[in-house]
């Protein structure tokens, strides 16, 4: 059978010839995964090695290819996947993350002619890394090693730019014409999808029913498939469900033609392109896609249901015109198109990056110098650098340690195979569980439950109301077996340990108070469920949170004992001694702590603290009452004001840096001591010894009398003031003059009250001193009041009695 990408195969062939690599765009239905590794046969020395996504199209494409060829799986085809091999002496298939291991141990690629990238377009983390490692090593190692990047909707043009200009080749592809019917409104909100799904088949089944051909329905998951599928139970139709997990002989029934009764396919995205089912005519489209995205609930990558782009849309909708004219069915409303994205974002753009940041430090490299069509973020490496660091698989220096070469031969996240690698066989199951949903439906948060239904779900259905996904139970049994062949030895750990070398920054200890609090290991709060009997232990591991910045919700979690955090993290616990100021107590608090991140493992009062350390945390004191001015250090801040270059006496800007003062904090112990502290000293020693001459020459402290005494200057007004009475200024002809301005002279009576203000003696004496003579002279006969004030003696004395 002749298919559309044939026409463009000699194109292929010989620009991987002459170049050695290439850039082939076909639309789904071109045929170009099982035709395209045929035609390099003759052209390529060597293996040739073809990505796939998902393992169902990997085993797919190797078995149809092994057909067109007439032989069986293993001969010139074979396939390599995730638990299983069949190999293949010319053609290997196998899914992306096995590249990455391939290429990580053999960097040179040796015996492999061709690295083929199928369904490029989707973006998958582990085919952006295995494209970056393979085009490094042809460049250093392997000039000779052809690459081929296939895709059906990608822009070709910015590939083709990374990998040096590769030519592009174009096939167009065969597809008949294909209507489209949108809903009429908008689904309003709330509405279940499942349902809805459910009710928009069974109107496609019955409006097509005359023209017959398969209906292909595509759904987010296996639960949605599965419930959809239990809602169609009395079509007249066999309903078939299709999704990554099943069994291949039951996918494998799924992609044969339909015999006799009409068939209703459920599928996942798996059926947009990687794979060809027949006779489909019809295709309802739920609009909603599963994707994995970075989780921080959980730590690590998670599927999450989202709106399809307009791409995916147009691939699904393409499905129903392979065979002759064909009907599709879109689960919203036309108006609603225009919202949809565009593309879908690319796996590195959203995903947790710890197992990158892992493959890349394996590598030697950061990153940058890597063929990434899309770097990955900073901050997202960073953070992920960061995880590895603390689980040991990354020294100080980014490099990679043994422990993580250790970690990164292992198919699980580092968080898992940290604890498989120091928990042994015994911590399979727990991997398995928390690198897959819940399959436990409604019940508490404690994994002890989701391990008792692995181990044994009669036991726990027996014994537990909470209903349990059998489907899930097996993939994590069949996964917890996988991994147990390749784990070392188990030291018999509880599963609450196991759960903390996963996530140390996850360790949680309760808080005082009745609702179930916890502060975790990384500073963050978490809270169980109200009533949950996890409740009551003092420490957990929360492995599942909801995310919630200021407290989140734990989802799923173990207890854990303390001596297992002690025996676990020894170097991570340590001793500190922790002297601030108590806002509460308002005083200072000093205490030894035994420390787990910002868990308290234990708490006693220190008995002599550092007098630094009390400093630091008087300082805290200060900026939470304010400096306390006496008023001889208020006199000295407004002197020090005037002169800008002896720095800002605020007292933000004072406190902000405190250094000056903690000399005189050592022996603050509380808020009555912060009272009575008396800043003039330390505010001196601030300005030093040459800026005191220089605030006494322009800014001095005192106005000396002509009696020899000093009078305080107040520099808290615009203009420096002081008070003294009327008589001690007998006979000064000028008035007294501070840093280039004029004295504000409050002059007083014999019994110290206000008589007059001036900046002008001399004036005063000539003109006003008259009305105040003859008002004072009746009140204090006994004071001197001469007629020329100029001509007197200056006194502070009464006359004698009698004169």
């Amino acid at each position: 059978m002749t298919l559309p990408i044939d026409a463009v195969l000699p194109e292929l062939t010989a620009a991987l010839a002459a170049q050695g690599r290439a850039v082939l765009m076909a639309p789904p239905g071109a045929g170009k995964t099982t035709r395209v590794p045929l035609a390099l046969l003759p052209v390529v020395a060597g293996r040739i090695l073809m990505l796939e996504p998902r393992r169902l199209a990997a085993r797919a494409a190797a078995e149809r290819m092994a057909e067109t060829l007439g032989e069986p799986v293993g001969r010139t085809v074979g396939y390599r996947i995730r638990g299983e091999a069949v190999a293949g002496q010319r053609i290997e298939v196998v899914t992306e993350g096995i590249l990455t291991r391939m290429i990580q141990s053999d960097p040179s690629l040796e015996g492999i002619g061709c690295v083929i990238f199928d369904e490029f377009h989707e973006r998958n983390l582990n085919a952006d890394l295995g494209l970056a490692l393979t085009w490094e090593a042809r460049q250093a190692l392997r000039p000779d090693l052809a690459v081929l990047v296939m895709s059906a909707t990608l822009d070709a043009e910015p590939v083709a730019a990374l990998l040096d200009a590769a030519p592009v080749i174009r096939s167009d592809g065969r597809a008949f014409p294909v209507e489209t019917r949108w809903l009429d409104r908008p689904l309003p909100a709330g509405v279940r999808l499942v349902p809805e799904a459910a009710r928009l088949v069974r109107q496609a089944e019955a409006e097509t029913r005359a023209t017959g051909g398969t209906l292909l329905c595509f759904l987010p998951g296996e639960g949605e498939i599965r419930r959809v599928a239990a809602m169609l139970g009395d079509v007249d139709a066999e309903v078939a469900p299709l999704f990554g997990a099943m069994d291949f002989k039951a996918q494998r029934a799924v992609m044969r033609p339909a015999s006799g009764r009409r068939r209703i396919v459920l599928a996942t995205s798996i059926a947009e392109t990687s794979l060809t089912i027949p006779d489909v005519t019809v295709v309802v489209d739920a609009g909603r896609a599963r994707r994995s995205r970075f989780d921080p609930g959980s730590g690590m990558s998670r599927l999450v249901t989202e709106r399809v782009s307009r791409a995916e849309a147009e691939q699904r909708r393409g499905r129903a015109g392979r065979v002759a004219p064909g009907i599709c069915y879109r689960m919203w409303a036309r108006a609603e198109e225009g919202a949809l994205p565009a593309f879908a974002p690319p796996e590195i753009a959203v995903a947790d990056l710890a197992g990158l940041a892992l493959e890349l430090a394996n590598w030697g490299s950061d990153g940058s110098d890597l063929a990434f069509l899309t770097p990955a973020p900073e901050a997202g490496m960073a953070e992920a650098r960061t995880l590895l660091r603390d689980l040991g698989a990354l020294d100080a220096g980014d490099r990679i340690t043994a422990h993580g070469r250790a970690l990164v031969a292992l198919p699980l996240h580092p968080r898992l195979a940290h604890m498989l690698v120091l928990a042994g066989k015994d911590a399979a199951d727990l991997a398995a569980l928390m690198g897959e949903r819940d399959p436990l439906t409604g019940a508490p948060v404690d994994l002890s439950l989701r391990l008792a239904a692995i181990r044994d779900a009669r036991a726990y259905e027996a014994r537990h109301p909470w209903p349990l996904n059998a489907g899930g139970v097996q993939r994590i049994r069949d996964e917890a077996r996988r991994l147990r062949r390749l784990a070392p030895e188990g030291q018999g750990m509880a599963a609450g340990a196991m759960a903390a070398l996963a996530y140390p920054d996850r360790i949680g200890q309760r808080r005082k108070g009745d609702q179930p609090r916890y502060v975790l290991s990384g500073g963050k709060g978490a809270i169980l469920p109200e009533g949950d009997a996890l409740g009551a232990s003092r420490f957990i591991v929360a492995t599942d949170l909801d995310g919630d910045a200021r407290e989140a919700r734990v989802r799923m979690a173990a207890a854990v004992d303390e001596d297992d955090l002690r025996a676990l993290f020894p170097d991570l616990i340590r001793s500190v001694e922790l002297v601030e100021w108590s806002r509460r107590d308002n005083r200072i608090l000093a205490r030894r702590q035994e420390r787990l991140g910002a868990l308290v493992l234990a708490d006693h009062a220190l008995d002599s603290p550092d007098p630094a350390a009390i400093a630091r945390a008087a300082v805290e004191g200060l900026r939470a009452s304010g400096l306390n001015w006496t008023p001889g250090a208020a006199r000295l801040r407004a002197r020090v004001a005037l002169i800008p270059e002896l720095g800002p006496v605020d007292d933000e800007m004072l406190l902000a840096d405190p250094e000056w003062l903690l000399p005189w904090l050592g022996k603050v112990r509380t808020a009555a001591d912060l009272r009575g502290l008396d800043l003039t000293e330390p505010l001196k020693a601030r300005i030093g010894w040459d800026g005191q001459q220089r605030l006494d020459r322009a800014a001095p402290a005192h106005f000396v009398t002509p009696l020899g005494r000093k009078v305080p200057i107040d520099y808290d007004h615009e203009t420096p003031s002081i008070e003294l009475k009327l008589q001690e200024l007998f006979g000064v002809a000028q008035h007294p003059v501070v840093g280039g301005r004029a004295l504000r002279i409050s002059m007083l009576s014999p019994g110290g009250k206000p008589v007059a203000v001036t900046t002008d003696l001399p004036g005063f004496w000539a003109g006003s001193y008259a009305d105040v003579r003859k008002d004072m002279r009746g009140r204090y006969p006994r004071h001197p009041w001469p007629e020329n004030p100029l001509e007197a003696d200056p006194t502070t004395r009464a006359k004698p009695r009698g004169t």
